[in-house]
């Protein structure tokens, strides 16, 4: 598992690649707003973030006081300094189908699958009437799905089959396949995971 100092190093070399692209050449590509000159507007979920342009100094407008994960700005910056961003394209592909994604596959499972099985998976009412906190779009797959757009560029599909008499609970998660262009495994991995704990929050 990444320690904090991990996250630090990824953020400063993050920041490092970042202040030598102009601010509009970001901002146009990621697909956020400007509210005030070089500052992102970035909705993340449930909440609504600002970044400032070069320092990155991130700040919930949700939650004024709330200190922002770690995690989720490192996220957000790999996300911002894609080279690419191709729009979604509506085909939707399994984690394993990611280039270079079977190192991370485990961690993926753990992070993200699991929880959203044990938590959700004979709770189906519970993960519908969590899920619309989010405000996603409901999919016709499985027991119960949903897709919900986490970054401009990054949509992602939770999927629940409710446990019968012959099988346990079911669960899946699927992404656009541009992802790949966008985020390294890792980092999806990591936002899967993100997605599914935010969840696991507004549940309690």
């Amino acid at each position: 598992m990444p320690r904090i100092d991990d996250y630090i190093n990824a953020k400063k070399l993050a920041l490092e690649e970042l202040s030598r692209i102009p601010f509009e050449v970001i901002l146009k590509r990621s697909g956020f707003e400007s509210p005030s000159e070089n500052t992102f507007q970035v909705p993340f979920l449930d909440r609504m973030y600002l970044a400032s342009y070069p320092q990155f100094e991130f700040s919930d407008q949700t939650e004024y006081e709330k200190e922002i994960p770690m995690q989720e700005q490192v996220l957000i910056l790999h996300y911002l300094k894609a080279p690419v961003m191709p729009p979604p394209t509506n085909h939707w592909i399994a984690y394993r189908e990611i280039p270079g994604a079977a190192f991370y596959f485990g961690a993926f499972v753990k992070r993200a699958v699991e929880p959203l099985k044990k938590v959700f998976g004979d709770d189906l009412a519970g993960f519908t009437r969590t899920a619309q906190k989010l405000k996603p779009q409901e999919i016709e797959n499985g027991d119960a799905g949903f897709e919900f757009r986490v970054l401009p560029a990054v949509p992602l599909q939770l999927i629940l089959w409710a446990a019968d008499d012959e099988f346990p609970a079911e669960a899946n998660i699927l992404f656009d396949k541009n992802i790949g262009q966008i985020l390294s495994p890792e980092d999806v991995a990591w936002l899967a995971g993100m997605v599914v704990y935010r969840l696991m929050a507004l549940a309690r």
